[in-house]
């Protein structure tokens, strides 16, 4: 049988050509992919929480950091705006809202504000450390711990664009929010390869967001009824029907962040007690800052610890307001202060949040007033789970 001899230039030209096709045709297909998935120069920190659980307090922890650019409940905005909605309808556009602030992208709230407008006209805008400080306001630098009511005196009459302007220059984008009650709602922005996304769930024994929330009926009621989907008619929670809801989604979230997660919540979600939050700040919040890739800084150590070691219990009036108080008993005053009937009804609208969450029921008043019996169930350190998961009932 006859051999073909090919000459071995012939060969190499060949594979030569070959090579270069195959770079060619690899170079055409990857402009059409998304490029490497490198993470966005920004960090992207999502408080989720509900009124009246120290979400307000956790959010100045961040807010008065140095790196961060923090909002309060921006989609405030679009509740007030689309009030005879329901949550569960306003998802989307609060969802949306939310990752646009995310991306400094202010233009959002033409929807929500069409007038010409100053930074007094974000809601809550002065609790915002970086709205308060250059180059939001000259009035401060960004090493300050500001106050609401000095900020609210100086820089009010800056013009909305310095929002934007502010957020592109923070390496930390942090928002506080309470009207998600799904986690699976925000998959969108956590699988986003824009957004460098992580999640902090705030939770409380839902028997002190109850006292809490007594001191605010008036103030909660119009969320109450879009909560409860009433078609824009105010409710005040005495059956407790919102707390049920709230309970409902606390527990909704843990199990999806907990139970098979899917993979691109790994080591993004972070679920805190208020509780565990007050008895050893530091400790919590160290662990919170790690999880943001955060540093704690001198300055803000000490102001954490003025803040939580004050003497009084906190009043009435400064129920929306971050003042000096005793954060320990601010955070067990429910046990004084509620009827055991409603902690009685609290509790059976409740149990499958307040059995998860780590918290241990009542069966009398004598145990409720018995403040030498800790109701919170020591936790498991760096787990999802409780290690003292042992309720009455």
């Amino acid at each position: 049988m006859a051999r073909i001899r090919i000459p071995s230039t012939i060969v190499i030209l060949f594979v030569a050509v070959q090579t270069g096709f195959l770079l060619f045709m690899y170079a055409r297909y990857s402009s059409f992919m998304p490029q490497s998935e490198e993470k966005p120069s920004q960090v992207h920190i999502l408080i989720i929480s509900s009124w009246r659980s120290g979400s307000s307090f956790v959010g100045q922890l961040f807010s008065q950091h140095p790196s961060v650019f923090y909002l309060m409940e921006p989609a405030w905005h679009v509740w007030v705006t689309m009030y005879q909605n329901s949550a569960k309808v306003l998802h989307m556009a609060v969802r949306d809202l939310v990752r646009s602030v995310f991306l400094c992208d202010m233009s959002v709230f033409d929807a929500y504000m069409p007038w010409k407008r100053n930074l007094s006209d974000l809601f809550q805008w002065a609790v915002s450390r970086a709205l308060c400080s250059a180059p939001a306001c000259d009035s401060f630098q960004r090493t300050d711990i500001t106050s609401e009511m000095a900020c609210k005196t100086l820089c009010g009459r800056y013009p909305f664009s310095k929002v934007e302007e502010a957020c592109k220059t923070y390496s930390h984008v942090v928002i506080k929010e309470v009207r998600f009650f799904d986690l699976k709602v925000l998959y969108p922005l956590l699988t986003d390869p824009s957004l460098n996304l992580k999640i902090i769930h705030l939770v409380r024994d839902p028997r002190a967001v109850v006292k809490s929330r007594e001191q605010s009926v008036k103030a909660l009621a119009r969320d109450n009824g879009i909560v409860l989907s009433t078609n824009g008619t105010k409710v005040e929670d005495s059956k407790y029907k919102v707390m049920q809801e709230i309970c409902r989604s606390h527990v909704q979230i843990y199990e999806t962040a907990t139970l098979k997660p899917p993979n691109f919540l790994k080591d993004r979600y972070l679920m805190i007690r208020f509780e565990d939050l007050v008895r050893d700040p530091l400790s919590e919040i160290s662990e919170m800052y790690k999880f943001a890739d955060l540093s704690l800084t001198p300055v803000l150590e000490s102001w954490i610890y003025n803040i939580t070691h004050g003497q009084g219990p906190g009043k009435k009036k400064e129920a929306f307001k971050i003042t000096s108080r005793d954060a320990v008993s601010v955070s067990q005053a429910w046990r004084n202060v509620l009827s055991f009937q409603k902690i009685k009804k609290i509790q059976e609208v409740c149990k499958g949040a307040i059995n998860m969450l780590g918290y241990q029921l009542v069966d009398s008043e004598k145990e409720q007033r018995d403040l030498s019996l800790d109701l919170v169930l020591p936790r498991r350190q760096n787990q999802f789970s409780w290690s003292s998961f042992n309720p009455k009932r």
